[in-house]
């Protein structure tokens, strides 16, 4: 039975990598063949992969997980087999130049954003950063240093002076920082919908963190997914500035972070974003990159 490939899926990727598409369906029938996998329901996806549920020989549900080949997958792998399953996902098995990753089976019905209270999801989701952050990096994976001074070569200048000034700081507070990158191992985009419940039933903890790009370097670089997180809760409190202060404070706080560096490699990722926003073609930046760098940039630029 032919794998179909799911329409977000290819509306994502169409543009960019249309021979990968077509190879898709090959790829999962080749991956039941080897790990001797049975397909248990219909395919899903993230942003760059397709997510097919199996069961395994002995019927342990499971997940067959085939990406787009990235520099920003090329650890993933790695880094779940350094993580262990303590905190996150287990890896069953791997084919690393397909990027093709057997995963046990996560609840994906339950991401940390189902949590109502936002602040105890906020919570768990710091407790996860800090304790897969812990974890020795393995070797080979991309450096924050390279990443921020690439950044640093291709800044446009915009025409619209609000958000030219922006990036106008950005820059500056991330040439104070990117002399001392750092050396912990980073999620990169660890947001609440990166971080799952196990199956029910499960002897699991109960969250998980899945889907990994990873990196090497200072954690204040990993802060900004939750600090954009749930955006629409943010603005609907009336109290946009006060929200993220609070969010980055209670994450500065439970990382045991220096604030001003936390700061710095911020404002690094809202350049990262901006500058995507850009190259994309986007005819304004993000809203809420904008917020959140002009609000860090009020409190602690002093």
């Amino acid at each position: 039975m032919t794998t179909v490939v799911p329409a977000g899926l290819v509306r994502l990727h169409s543009a960019q990598d249309q021979t990968w598409l077509d190879d898709l369906p090959r790829f999962v029938a080749e991956y039941l063949d080897r790990w001797e996998l049975r397909s248990d329901g219909a395919p899903g996806h993230g942003m760059a992969s397709l997510v097919l549920p199996v069961r395994c020989a002995d019927g342990t549900a499971a997940a067959l997980k085939i990406g787009r080949v990235t520099e920003e997958n090329a650890g993933e792998g790695a880094v779940l087999r350094a993580w262990d399953g303590d905190g996150a996902v287990r890896l069953l098995a791997e084919d690393h130049e397909r990027r093709a990753l057997l995963l046990e089976r996560l609840d994906h019905t339950r991401p940390l954003s189902t949590m109502e209270d936002e602040w105890a999801a906020l919570r768990v989701l710091t407790d996860l950063l800090a304790r897969i952050g812990s974890v020795p990096p393995p070797a080979g994976l991309r450096r924050l240093g390279d990443v921020a001074a690439a950044m640093l070569r291709d800044v446009p200048r915009l025409p619209d002076p609000d958000e030219r000034a922006l990036l106008d700081t950005c820059v500056e507070v991330v040439r104070d920082v990117v002399g001392e990158p750092g050396d912990q191992l980073l999620h990169w985009d660890l947001h609440q919908g990166n971080v799952l419940a196990p199956l029910p039933g499960s002897d699991r903890e109960p969250w998980l963190v899945i889907d990994p790009e990873p990196l090497v370097g200072d954690p204040g670089f990993d802060l900004m997914p939750a600090l954009s997180d749930r955006w629409d809760e943010v603005v609907a409190s009336g109290d946009v500035a006060g929200v993220v202060r609070r969010r980055f404070d209670m994450m500065t706080e439970g990382l045991g972070l220096d604030r001003r560096r936390a700061f710095g490699w911020t404002l690094a990722r809202v350049l990262q974003n901006c500058l995507w926003d850009i190259e994309d073609g986007e005819p304004e930046l993000n809203a809420a990159q904008v917020a959140i760098g002009e609000t860090l940039i009020a409190a602690y630029s002093r």
